[in-house]
């Protein structure tokens, strides 16, 4: 088997993202992570019971102890409850300062583990397992984690890198379609904010991709994954150029908070709220139609939503004052300004009421 890496130097801490077929229990892949002290293994209802027995058995001759605890499976349960579920198997273990959570799962298993890993004890380590096509192109590496709020998506969170990150692509073997496409929205982001020769090249392998061809997976995770670890590299706490990787983001919160936690997956709702982003940057005045028309194929072709749910232009406006990223109740999107290029700017209302009256329903 073919295991490859990429390392991240992130001021936070430099990693490895160790990629491949059979890497979860590739001995490879866990050098240099391998300790004497307890290892609790954060999984969900659904990946547990396929995917947690064989890890236990690969990490027990390195660890004092391996334990596992799983979680209700879905982004309802991204809360402050699972934080503390975590928080207490960790005590009734008897976990120390040099203890390891491992997060084997998607995007809501990773992001509670690595909030619990900087929380507990002023911060842990955390090895990152992602098992979900979204959670390995993006949300297992960069350091963000968050729980959600009632009033916002991620709205309660913290940066804390992890110590690695292993991608297996066997295990979207196991994964829904609808999640496997879910993300497929997070791979065409890359491209279109940071990479226009990358976006050429989903447009031209998408067939690929949904039949989840192995060559052609193996490419998407390895690009998607450089395109991140560099811009991270640069803007670890996303003051500068990584709030491009936001592309979407806005209107995608807005969905998904509205609609209320999982009735959209993340990257259904992202997918959307690209194709929202790019009419906005053509109604801002930054791209022509043409490339909008590109995104929205895109989207399309990856059978991700192209309308947003009817939730009312008001009520989509109130949540979006409410982004992470508005300043002082002012929205702010991030736009394309050409192929492969975006920028955050503050949007005008009347600009996302318009784009809204068009797509939405």
């Amino acid at each position: 088997m073919t295991v490859s890496r990429l390392r991240v130097d992130a001021p936070g801490g430099a990693y490895e993202i160790v990629t491949g077929a059979g890497a979860l229990l590739d001995p490879r892949s866990w050098q240099g992570v391998e300790r004497d002290a307890v290892a609790l293994i954060v999984t969900n209802t659904t990946v547990g019971p396929i995917y947690c027995g064989p890890l236990m058995d690969r990490l027990r001759p390195s660890f004092s102890k391996v334990a596992m605890l799983e979680l209700a499976d879905g982004e309802a349960h991204k809360t402050w409850t699972s934080i503390e579920t975590i928080v207490d198997a960790l005590l009734d273990h008897h976990a120390d300062r040099h203890c390891l959570l491992i997060a084997l799962g998607g995007g809501v298993v990773g992001d509670l583990a690595g909030f619990a890993a900087s929380c507990f004890m002023r911060g842990v380590d955390c090895v990152q397992v992602p098992t979900t096509l979204l959670a390995q192109v993006d949300s297992s590496v960069g350091g963000k984690t968050a729980i959600n709020h009632r009033r916002g998506k991620n709205m309660v969170g913290t940066f804390h890198q992890p110590v690695r990150v292993i991608a297996d692509t066997d295990t979207l073997r196991t994964l829904p379609q609808r999640e496997f496409v879910a993300g497929l929205a997070e791979v065409i982001k890359y491209g279109a904010v940071a990479d226009d020769a990358f976006l050429t090249w989903i447009e031209q392998s998408l067939d690929a991709l949904l039949v989840r061809d192995a060559e052609a997976l193996t490419e998407a995770l390895t690009r998607s994954c450089q395109i991140k670890a560099s811009i991270v590299a640069a803007d670890e706490r996303e003051s500068g150029p990584r709030v491009v990787l936001n592309f979407g983001h806005t209107f995608g919160h807005a969905i998904e908070t509205g609609m209320g936690y999982g009735q959209w997956l993340h990257g259904e709702a992202v997918g959307c709220g690209m194709l929202l982003a790019a009419e906005a940057s053509r109604l801002a005045g930054l791209i022509e139609v043409q490339q909008v028309r590109r995104i929205a194929e895109l989207v399309r072709r990856a059978g991700l939503p192209t309308r947003a749910p009817s939730l009312g232009i008001e009520r989509y406006l109130e949540l979006m004052r409410g982004d992470k990223k508005a300043r002082n109740g002012e929205i702010r999107l991030v736009l394309l300004t050409g192929p492969g290029q975006a920028r955050s700017q503050p949007v005008e209302e009347a600009l996302i009421s318009a784009v809204f009256h068009e797509h939405e329903g």
